[in-house]
């Protein structure tokens, strides 16, 4: 087979959101956890609903659905928090990503995603790396480290940097 022909495929965690399907590369998915109890942190944007205890780890737990423009959503049994890593400045930062429900592992080929829709300039579609068709079903393909701008990586990190300093001084 000629090379330039060749099919690659990716393997991306889906997940809900209201009525619409997104994928992260499983490669950037740490883990999946039931819903837990998020500790709030004040003055915060609404999309960050507060931070957990990963096994001694302050992780920040933001709502998926508030901080892509969608309604905010009712919990239920399938609700979980998938365990992301993102590049923030060449470092990895891990985020707890609140969604309706993680629905399976799927492996897309490249010749099944299509480009971001273009979809005019009032709305950002920075984050979406692509669009993924299966089973003729659109698959919202998200680019991980674009769902949040550099200031918010920076208030998230600052927002766990400070949540641990406070349980080392607690635990002294």
């Amino acid at each position: 087979m000629n090379e330039t022909n060749a099919v690659s495929s990716y393997q991306y965690v889906t997940f809900s959101l209201s009525d619409e399907l997104f994928g992260v590369e499983v490669s950037r998915t740490r883990e999946i956890l039931s819903l837990t109890p998020v500790t709030k942190v004040p003055q915060m944007p609404e999309y960050l609903l507060g931070v957990i205890n990963l096994r001694g780890q302050v992780v920040p737990v933001i709502d998926m659905r508030l901080k892509l423009g969608l309604p905010a959503g009712e919990e239920t049994e399938d609700t979980c928090i998938i365990v992301v890593e993102l590049q923030v400045d060449g470092e990895p930062m891990i985020v707890g990503a609140l969604a309706d429900a993680v629905r399976e592992v799927l492996e897309i080929r490249s010749d099944q995603i299509e480009a971001p829709p273009r979809l005019g300039t009032r709305l950002n579609t920075e984050f979406i790396q692509g669009m993924g068709k299966v089973n003729e079903q659109f698959l919202i393909l998200l680019d991980i480290d674009r769902v949040f701008n550099s200031d918010e990586l920076s208030l998230v990190q600052d927002v766990g940097q400070v949540e641990e300093a406070q349980a080392e001084a607690g635990e002294a």
